[in-house]
């Protein structure tokens, strides 16, 4: 459809890489201002804080599952040649992956799109944080931890689940039905501020925005683009290796995407004179960022995804892989939590600045 757009000053590489910085703009907004975590919603301390945390980013996935399944049904996009679709699904590598993340974001306290907008804020811990991020997840795709991903996806197991759901109409629309009426009960019993459930919205909108926006519109039969959705594992990774030899690759949906959130979140965070420098207090503390920091880059590589781009997009897509890379981040961040818990009981207590 590119083509027909007109935009013959822009290749549809670079056409993406804007429509990347529209789409991270809104996000950077909507995610600071909404404070859109998952970590939030499941090792908070506090039970309110994580009832609507989870109202919060529930609603994100409910309004991305939806909005993803409409575009689906009329016929703008499709998900059976994607890659979270195949019917050889790596269950080691997701698992290990999973967990890794899970846990690296208990110790960073923050996902690595919580911490990508916390940068824009003024947070040099989520700043340094996501820095080593990027260099392990590019060094796990491309790098020295390459060949450990390749060994753990020879373990696979066969299913027809994902192309069977897709081909299912029915079942899509009972699942979709579900979950949507499911959220809105949740919503309902939380205290979570209806701007936040707004802003949740937008930022589940964005999701099919953006696979309709790579999919269909940008997409050009002679010079093709990543088919991609809100992401930031394999971004952070390209953003890293375009920043370092951009004369020799060009930025695309994932360059732009990370640029507008860092961007959105920081002029949301002047708006609200919510900016402010932020860094280390202690040693100790470097340590565990930079170790959570390797975890979820190696783990996001591993599980396909990060909670964005696997829990949020990837289930939206209804991926069965998506699906076990989002319940592997969840039982990882709450025994790593479970950990830290057990170790505030002893002499060596974890002290950590609240991010």
């Amino acid at each position: 459809m590119y083509e027909d757009l007109g935009i013959d000053w822009l290749s549809p590489l670079e056409a993406s890489a804007v429509f990347g910085v529209l789409v991270g703009l809104l996000f950077g907004a909507a995610a600071f201002y909404t404070k859109f975590c998952i970590r939030r919603a499941l090792v908070d301390s506090e039970a309110v804080t994580r009832s609507n945390a989870l109202a919060v980013w529930a609603t994100a996935l409910a309004v991305a599952l939806l909005g993803t399944q409409l575009s689906v049904f009329a016929g703008w996009i499709e998900f059976s040649e994607h890659r979270l679709h195949t019917n050889s699904i790596p269950l080691a590598l997701i698992a290990v992956g999973g967990i890794l993340f899970g846990a690296g974001m208990v110790l960073t306290r923050g996902c690595a799109s919580r911490l990508t907008v916390l940068s824009g804020s003024g947070n040099l811990r989520a700043l340094f944080v996501i820095i080593v991020f990027a260099i392990t997840a590019h060094a796990t795709l491309k790098g020295v931890l390459s060949p450990l991903r390749t060994t753990l996806a020879e373990v696979t197991f066969e299913t027809a689940i994902n192309a069977q759901l897709l081909e299912s109409q029915m079942m899509v629309r009972a699942v979709v039905f579900a979950f949507v009426v499911a959220v809105f009960l949740l919503v309902r019993k939380s205290t979570a501020p209806r701007m936040h459930i707004a802003g949740a919205a937008l930022i589940g909108l964005l999701v099919p925005t953006a696979w309709v926006g790579t999919g269909f519109v940008l997409q050009d039969d002679f010079d093709p683009i990543v088919f991609q959705s809100l992401s930031f594992t394999s971004p952070s990774s390209e953003w890293l290796f375009w920043s370092i030899a951009s004369t020799s690759t060009g930025a695309g949906f994932g360059v732009g995407l990370l640029s507008g959130v860092v961007l959105g979140s920081a002029i949301t965070a002047i708006a609200k004179s919510e900016f402010q420098w932020q860094s280390f207090t202690s040693p100790r503390e470097t340590g565990r960022y930079s170790l959570g920091a390797i975890m979820m880059g190696m783990g996001g590589v591993f599980a396909g995804g990060c909670t964005v781009g696997a829990g949020l997009s990837g289930v939206a897509s209804l991926s069965i892989s998506a699906v076990l890379s989002l319940l592997f981040i969840v039982v990882g961040a709450k025994a790593a939590n479970a950990i830290l818990q057990s170790r505030a009981m002893g002499p060596n207590t974890f002290k950590v600045a609240s991010v």
